[in-house]
């Protein structure tokens, strides 16, 4: 599988599409109602402190990434961090594209680059219970550090380890 894939900054004419994608059942179970997520996406394109990106493989678009300085919206299972650590939310939003080791190769790609770029430390939260992710974040190169309270429950809390 070629495990290159393309990131664009997300905009407001991607919009209709993420919600088409936020309608799937995969992301609505993990992500919830697309009503308030869309609202949640539509705020952050205007907020400097959120990239939010638009992930293709092959020149498709199949997912939606975001990153954000964890000090800047604080949560309490971050706070520990070293400054300028970096969080990633992401999904796929092509129900044909899950399973395929797509999440886990353009997670490692992103967290990688995110490290070239000065941040010290990549973190992702996934909800406890979807263990689909957790395997994928894993096999990207995430380490569990073990459950945090989330806003819906418990979380898990991982790192990148770049293998140093």
């Amino acid at each position: 599988m070629n495990d290159h894939y393309d990131f664009r900054p997300a905009t407001a004419a991607d919009l209709p599409m993420l919600r088409v994608w936020l309608e799937t059942p995969e992301v609505v179970r993990w992500w919830g109602d697309p009503d308030e997520q869309e609202t949640l996406l539509r705020e952050d394109l205007d907020e400097p402190g959120m990239t939010m990106w638009i992930v293709s493989h092959d020149g498709h678009p199949f997912g939606y990434a975001q990153h954000y300085e964890v000090h800047r919206w604080p949560q309490p299972h971050f706070q520990a961090m070293p400054a300028d650590t970096v969080a990633i939310d992401a999904f796929i939003g092509v129900p044909d594209m899950i399973g395929g080791g797509h999440g886990s190769a353009f997670l490692r790609q992103l967290a990688e680059r995110l490290l070239a770029e000065g941040a010290p430390c990549v973190a992702i939260d996934p909800d406890a219970a979807n263990l689909r992710a957790r395997r994928a974040y894993a096999r990207a190169g995430f380490v569990e550090q073990g459950l945090v309270a989330g806003d819906d429950g418990d979380d898990m809390l991982m790192i990148f380890a770049t293998g140093d």
